[in-house]
């Protein structure tokens, strides 16, 4: 890798991805931005909005490094299903995934040093199968729903509920490895 990388994200299943690959940041830096979604905007362009605003937010701390900065975001059809800050908006979420397709859009941003950015927003296609009450219940006691879009970790017991996947898997898990290498390799980051 040449120069310095920022992760502009505290999420540790973002950092464990990049390792996965051989990519280490030189620092984590999370953005604190407003998340909310603005009024009729569609999923794919809240998370490319909150993305680059992220990228945008910790690349102007660090003007002389690379920053890389994502956002998951899962919805069906226009709603977008945010974390549930609760058992019961957890177990509404779920109850609305039962036996549906859903996508998950992964905005990822990408600010080189001298401040080219660049961006894309990867969708994945996701199948639950039909949720007992009894799998919804024993799901939200491992409480691994707690701080995931669609109060879900596909990596975790939820891996038991996809039915059909169409697309990456790591956009699920929150960072689509192929896309951000291509994008950090465009900009001769790695």
């Amino acid at each position: 890798m040449t120069g310095r990388l920022i992760l502009a994200s505290a999420s540790p299943r973002r950092l464990a991805l990049l390792a996965q690959v051989g990519i280490v940041p030189d620092e984590v830096a999370p953005a604190d931005i407003d998340e909310t979604q603005y009024k009729a905007e569609l999923p794919r362009e809240l998370a490319a909005r909150l993305a680059a605003e992220k990228a945008e937010a910790v690349a102007a701390r660090f003007p002389d490094a690379a920053v890389l900065a994502a956002d998951t975001v899962v919805a069906c059809g226009r709603r977008v299903l945010d974390k549930a800050g609760d058992a019961v908006e957890a177990k509404n979420c779920l109850k609305l995934l039962s036996g549906q397709r859903h996508r998950v859009f992964g905005g990822i941003s990408v600010i080189a040093p001298g401040g080219v950015h660049r961006q894309r927003v990867v969708v994945t296609q996701v199948q639950f199968k039909r949720l007992t009450e009894a799998e919804i219940t024993a799901y939200l006691d491992t409480e691994e729903w707690r701080g995931k879009a669609g109060a879900y970790a596909i990596q975790g017991h939820a891996g038991g509920f996809v039915k059909k996947i169409n697309g990456s898997y790591d956009n699920v898990v929150g960072l689509p490895l192929y896309e951000t290498l291509a994008l950090l390799s465009g900009l001769g980051i790695t």
